[in-house]
């Protein structure tokens, strides 16, 4: 069973939020017909070469899609994006504020002309305020949701590694769209739906919005929880990084008790509540230091593990990818692409009798002739339009 199956996805996409939420869809079975620029395509396609001379973000972003080459600013290219819309179920689109409605295809008439169509619209701040034209990237969101404030070390703030405010959009998209697709199938009526890299970002940033109510912010602690100690790293004998986390005070005593094997440090006054432990952190983190030091790292998860207290390697990314975890629960499979065979992570939702869509990642405007052709073009006609370069 493919639960999207018989769904057609139009998108106007490019970068990350939207390609994201497009590639949800087409691994459920969606079909996404991903247009781009004639000459150089989603933009995405040139961030990098990592992956056999293709882009890891086009890589991992736009499996299982049809690559259609449209010049939207061509009467022709105007009219193929029409006929499209005639037949799609769903219209995704996160362009440059404004960008569609001079392209004469904004949100307000699309659903005018279209009343089944949904229409998903994707941007930095929204659609109103002053902000609204205002040019939005990942890092830049960041800066301005306060994340970046809150994050790293006390003398340096960071940005968070990964397209954090991209991908939250990208999933309040996604999860939008099949929320609109139910009501639709209860309605018959389609409906423009939108989200923000602010507002996504903004969620995520909620508990340390309601922390700010008690007068401060949660402060930069680098690896260690701003809140609770002991929880973060702490190196061990061999130079090697463990992480571990604590949860209560039945914890505090099995750490003491089995873990460092000092007892009498669970009724320490300096330590006798999480409060005084992240107080006098620097005292706490002597006395662990000076029991993990005589042990290798092996050796303190294995007592991390008998006292079953939470804990983690510091894994560097090839090591994630090796990951005994994911080998054994079969989660890589692979996908085609332009550069022949690639593994490829399977979406982190499996469902019952689902089988995920894992077609190959399309070369810039792979599918454009097939495409055209369906929808009632003759060869002539294509091949007229690629010498004068609409497509």
């Amino acid at each position: 069973m493919r639960p999207l199956a018989g769904i057609t996805v139009v998108s106007l996409e490019q970068a990350v939020a939207a390609p994201f939420a497009t590639r949800q869809l087409a691994d459920l079975g969606a079909r996404v017909i991903k247009i781009e620029r004639p000459d150089e395509g989603d933009f995405a396609r040139g961030y990098d070469a990592a992956v056999r001379g293709l882009s890891s973000h086009f890589v991992w972003l736009n499996r299982s899609k049809e690559s259609l080459t449209l010049d939207l600013k061509r009467a022709e290219a105007k009219l193929v994006l029409a006929r499209l819309m005639e037949k799609a179920d769903v219209f995704v689109q996160n362009l440059a504020p404004g960008a569609t409605e001079r392209l004469g295809f904004a949100t307000r008439e699309m659903r005018k002309k279209y009343p089944r169509l949904i229409v998903c619209d994707l941007s930095g701040y929204g659609s109103s305020g002053p902000y609204r034209d205002k040019k939005a990237y990942d890092m830049l969101i960041q800066a301005e949701a306060g994340l970046i404030s809150i994050t790293g070390t006390e003398e340096t703030p960071c940005k968070v590694g990964i397209s954090v405010a991209d991908i939250a959009c990208g999933m309040y998209a996604y999860s939008g769209i099949l929320t609109a697709l139910l009501v639709r199938s209860q309605t018959g009526e389609g409906v423009a739906l939108e989200t923000s890299l602010l507002d996504s970002l903004g969620e995520w940033m909620s508990y340390a919005a309601y922390y700010s109510f008690g007068g401060s912010a949660p402060q930069r602690s680098g690896a260690n929880h701003a809140t609770i100690a002991p929880y973060g790293p702490v190196v061990s004998g061999d130079n090697k990084i463990v992480y571990l986390g604590l949860q209560n005070e039945r914890e505090w005593k099995k750490f003491c008790e089995v873990v460092l094997e000092r007892p009498e440090l669970f009724a320490d006054p300096r330590f006798d509540s999480n409060a005084k432990r992240v107080q006098n952190r620097p005292q706490l983190d002597q006395a662990m230091r000076e029991v993990f030091q005589k042990l290798t790292a092996a050796e303190i998860i294995a007592r991390l593990e008998t006292a079953k207290i939470a804990n983690a390697r510091q894994n560097t990314v090839q090591e994630f990818v090796e990951h005994p975890q994911l080998k054994a629960r079969g989660r890589w499979s692979s996908v085609g692409s332009p550069a022949g065979s690639l593994p490829a992570l399977l979406p982190p939702v499996t469902m019952e009798n689902v089988e995920t869509v894992m077609n190959e990642v399309p070369a810039l405007g792979q599918q454009t002739d097939a495409i055209l052709s369906e929808l009632g073009f003759d060869g002539e006609t294509i091949a007229g339009w690629r010498r004068e370069k609409i497509i």
